[in-house]
């Protein structure tokens, strides 16, 4: 039996060996054909299809230079971990007119991936601002979102640059267990439509210690989207760190639990909130906290809107039918461009339940008298220091 151990024993020994060797490989494009100041989107599809392949651990490097790249769909499922690490500046075609679809680069149904390196995409997106059904009072549906996450799951995004999307800079849907990291994003802030990370129906999903200019949201969270962490992040110039708009669609899913924690806004045109539309379909936003935030010249920083209508694309008489309930802002700080420091406007069909506002210090810049806060179809519960003064005199008890 002693025998018997040992060989089996030492069969074990020699497989895990065995898969230590085959547990990581490298796949440069460089050895696929791939050239500095070239387009390498035969070179990275080839790459990424080996690395797929591969059994044990892989990794698709792209090296240090510059490179062109086109459409390209980085499809799993894929027989092992994998990761895309990004050394040098990736440039997108430039004419919207080459795109047939809205997609630029998409990782689909990865489990396990990594997308890092201290690399950048460019989405030359200053060829397609302006144009023709491309404006701040249009929505740019047509030009292609830089970066997608489709039904990823249990990965990594670290150490990235976006710059110049012509839309969306990064998608993320129908994901779970997805961290972006140290993420780093710069687009105008008089660039369309241009959010920085935009999640819809995905769950435990993760922004943290990250950068964001934009011409919209730096972050915005759609419908489906529980279990959601924004936190150390830079936000600005862009549109704040917002949850909808909500209630736009037949059948969409609740928003369950989003937190944000640490984050610092300078000059956004909102701070932190919630948007849902009149007349809208029936819905639940639920579990939402935003706590410890500096705002740093922002416009509303603290916002509800359940009467959300840009260019009047909705009727507004009719109340909103997205339900909010559990929502604080606590710990919330710093300077306001507008006198309306704290907006809470709720739905009169469904007024808002469980909000609470604590220790709000937020100094209005203009000359035309002090902040003020305005509350619609909500009773807050109102705890610690209040500027502006509160919109309801009812106090909440002191927590331990």
């Amino acid at each position: 039996m002693g025998l018997d151990l040992n060989v089996a024993t030492i069969s074990l020994l020699l497989l895990l060996a065995s898969t230590a060797n085959a547990a990581s490989r490298v796949f440069n494009v460089r050895n696929y054909g791939a050239k500095s100041n070239s387009d390498i989107t035969q070179a990275a599809t080839r790459a990424w299809k080996d690395a797929c392949a591969y059994p044990g651990s892989s990794k698709v490097v792209i090296p240090a230079a510059k490179y062109r790249l086109g459409t390209v769909n980085f499809l799993g499922p894929c027989k092992g971990p994998i990761e895309f690490n990004v050394l040098g500046s990736i440039q997108s075609p430039g004419d919207p007119k080459y795109f047939k679809g809205d997609t630029w680069i998409s990782f689909g149904r990865v489990n396990h991936l990594t997308v890092s390196g201290t690399g950048e995409f460019d989405g030359q997106g200053r060829t397609a601002w302006g144009r023709s059904g491309c404006s701040k009072t249009n929505y740019c549906i047509h030009l292609p979102i830089s970066l997608r996450f489709d039904f990823v799951t249990n990965s990594t995004v670290r150490d990235i640059t976006s710059f110049n999307s012509k839309q969306f800079n990064i998608n993320v849907f129908g994901c779970q267990n997805l961290t972006f990291d140290h993420v780093t994003i710069k687009t105008p802030g008089n660039s369309p439509n241009t959010d920085g990370i935009h999640i819809g129906r995905s769950t435990n999903i993760k922004v943290i210690n990250s950068k964001i200019s934009t011409g919209d949201d730096c972050i915005s969270i759609g419908d489906g989207s529980r279990d959601i962490l924004i936190k150390g992040v830079i936000c600005g110039p862009g549109h704040g760190i917002s949850v909808g708009s909500l209630g736009k669609y037949h059948n969409e899913q609740p928003v369950l639990g989003v937190k944000v924690i640490g984050c610092t806004l300078t000059n956004t045109t909102t701070g932190v909130r919630i948007k849902t539309w009149p007349n809208s379909y029936p819905g639940i936003a639920s579990d939402m906290h935003f706590e410890n935030i500096i705002m740093n010249n922002v416009d509303n920083p603290i916002l509800i809107d359940q009467g959300y209508c840009p260019w009047n694309q909705c009727k507004p008489q009719i109340p909103s039918k997205i339900k909010i309930n559990n929502v604080s802002f606590k710990n919330i700080r710093g300077t306001s461009r507008t006198k309306d420091a704290v907006e809470i406007i709720c739905s009169r069909a469904l007024p808002c339940t469980n909000v609470e506002l604590r220790d709000i210090d937020l100094k209005y810049n203009g000359k035309d008298g002090p902040a003020t806060s305005r509350c619609v179809h909500v009773n807050p519960l109102i705890g610690g220091h209040q500027n502006p003064p509160a919109c309801s005199i009812k106090s909440l008890k002191k927590k331990i």
